[in-house]
C-alpha cells in the first residue's frame, strides 16, 4: 500500500505541476479579468484533498468491495459538499472575481476528480499480490 500511495504521489504532483503550468500560460496569454488570482491555491487545495482521499480509499480497498464502494461513495459526497461550501464562500465575499473564480474552480476539479477516479480504479483493478505493497 506504501508504495502505491508513493506512486500516486509522484503522479499527482507532476499532474498539478502539468495543471500549474497551463494556468500561469493562460494567464500570461488572457486579459488579466478571465483567470482567477487564486487559481494557485485551489491547485493546492484539490492537491491536498486528492491526495487525503486516495490515501482513504487506499486504506479501504483491501477490505470488502462493498465497504469501498460505501467509501467510494463517501467521499465523493463530503467533496462536493466541501467543494460548495468552498466555492459558495469565496463567491460572498469577492464578488467581482466570481464567474473567473467558479470557472476555474470547476475545470480543476473535473480534472482531479477524473485524475483520482483513474488512479484508484487502476489500483483496484491490480491482482492480489499488487496490493501487498
Amino acid at each position: 500500500m506504501k508504495s502505491a500511495y508513493i506512486r500516486f504521489l509522484r503522479q499527482l504532483l507532476i499532474f498539478t505541476g502539468i495543471l500549474g503550468a497551463i494556468t500561469a500560460v493562460l494567464t500570461v496569454l488572457l486579459p488579466a479579468h478571465y483567470i482567477s488570482p487564486v487559481m494557485p491555491f485551489v491547485l493546492a487545495f484539490f492537491l491536498g484533498s486528492t491526495l487525503l482521499s486516495f490515501y482513504y480509499l487506499l486504506r479501504t480497498s483491501t477490505e470488502r468491495f462493498m465497504k469501498f464502494v460505501n467509501t467510494f461513495l463517501l467521499t465523493i459526497l463530503i467533496k462536493l459538499f466541501l467543494y460548495a461550501a468552498l466555492m459558495i464562500v469565496y463567491v460572498l465575499f469577492n464578488r467581482q472575481d466570481a464567474v473567473p473564480f467558479m470557472l476555474g474552480f470547476f475545470v480543476v476539479y473535473l480534472c482531479y476528480t477524473v485524475f483520482e477516479s483513474v488512479s484508484i480504479i487502476g489500483y483496484t483493478q491490480r491482482p492480489a499480490q499488487g496490493k501487498t505493497d
